[in-house]
């Protein structure tokens, strides 16, 4: 049973991760410092896989650790979630973000070559892309100049990874440019769990028709979209686990240094104003809303080509959005 080092292992998509590793017969050990999750998901992880799985309270940027820690377990591949990802905050905290999304990543892949670690699966985003000309986006289209520092540090952190994977004897690492994630896991234990304002539209509005918020925003109705409204591609955040684990079987199987960039999506752009009505379908919950002023950077439509996760990694979403939605809710449900 191989060691698999998950930083960030109790957030959103880490601990959904977490689940599909111990799935498919891996042990994950999970590093997070909790700024931005809950030490009560590592009790629910427990729960949901029967299994008692290694967890350390810490920085992932803490190099002695780290270094300690990937020779104490012997750990042969590493799956890093642990970055800053609010477009917003990163405009108000430039510095932040580079230090800990991109120093970072250059003290975990400094640590992890010393180790001889052979896999690195690496989260990355849509956002590298900015707004697309040609819809589905595929991996050949070019990323163009990011629109804030998370999405640079994206950029960024891809960049150092290739450039440490072409230099390395061993290494082999991907970077999973996901889109939309949403959605909990079925048994209602572990979920999207904002901090503060929800900065995604899927807690804002579970969170509305829950009655804690009054009424959701929808962000501009006059953009070029059939309903005028941005279109995103949304995918249920345990596919996207999913799509991790296959990731990492596909860097285990690859001999010598190899780099690779794949879309994670479903395919297929849903506007705003159509996961409104998809909620009240897979919900029966009507929702109060307004349309508001557009918001400064939003991109207009961007969903996924995602052939090439087909056929690279042999992974495809299954999920559709009614079950992410009626997921999502079950779990605000919870709270």
């Amino acid at each position: 049973m191989k060691n698999i080092l998950v930083t960030g292992g109790a957030g959103f998509i880490g601990s959904h991760t977490v689940v599909e590793l111990v799935n498919a017969g891996y042990r994950p050990i999970i590093v997070d410092n909790f700024s931005n999750s809950d030490r009560q998901v590592i009790d629910r992880l427990n729960e949901i896989t029967g299994s008692d799985i290694t967890s350390y309270e810490n920085d992932y940027q803490d190099e002695s650790f780290l270094r300690k820690l990937l020779k104490d377990h012997a750990v042969e591949g590493v799956i890093h979630f642990a970055a800053h990802k609010a477009v917003g905050e990163s405009v108000q905290k430039p510095l932040d973000y580079y230090q800990n999304n991109v120093a970072g990543l250059i003290t975990l892949l400094k640590a992890v070559e010393e180790a001889s670690v052979k896999n690195f699966v690496f989260s990355s985003s849509c956002t590298v892309y900015g707004e697309p000309d040609d819809l589905p986006v595929t991996e050949e289209a070019p990323t163009k100049p990011a629109t804030s520092p998370y999405g640079a540090t994206k950029q960024m952190d891809e960049t150092i990874l290739q450039d440490t994977t072409k230099a390395s004897k061993r290494l082999t690492s991907i970077a999973l440019r996901y889109f939309n994630p949403i959605g909990a896991h079925p048994s209602a234990l572990i979920g999207e769990l904002p901090i503060g304002t929800p900065a995604n539209l899927i807690p804002f509005i579970t969170q509305t028709a829950a009655g804690i918020r009054p009424e959701l925003t929808v962000h501009g109705d006059t953009y070029p979209t059939p309903d005028g409204t941005c279109i995103r591609d949304y995918i249920h955040v345990v596919d996207l686990a999913k799509a991790h684990v296959a990731a990492l079987k596909w860097a285990n199987g690859q001999k010598g240094s190899t780099y690779e960039t794949c879309n994670i999506g479903t395919g297929k752009g849903s506007s705003v104003l159509e996961v409104i009505t998809a909620f009240r379908q897979a919900t029966g919950k009507k929702l109060p809303y307004k349309i508001g002023p557009p918001r400064e950077g939003d991109i207009v439509a961007t969903y996924a080509g995602s052939e090439k996760a087909k056929k690279l990694l042999g992974w495809k979403s299954e999920k559709s959005l009614h079950d992410a939605l009626a997921d999502a809710w079950r779990w605000q449900k919870t709270l």
